[in-house]
């Protein structure tokens, strides 16, 4: 397991990031930057933080539950 410093941090070479938490620092983040840090374009959101149209302005496919 690698722990990391930053959501950011995470998200580096990643082909998908999955959003499980609420935390202001998720809610927060910088969606462009974190795209630009990942290999691939996948975000799917469990805690629907974001809303469609923002994720997918920034460059994701978008899946999220309960929407």
């Amino acid at each position: 397991m690698d722990w990391c410093a930053s959501a950011l941090e995470a998200g580096e070479g990643a082909h998908a990031t999955v959003v499980l938490t609420e935390w202001n620092e998720f809610r927060g983040l910088d969606l462009k930057a974190l795209k630009q840090k990942m290999q691939g374009n996948v975000l799917v959101d469990l805690r629907n933080v974001y809303s469609a149209e923002m994720v997918r302005d920034a460059g994701f496919e978008y899946t999220s539950i309960g929407r």
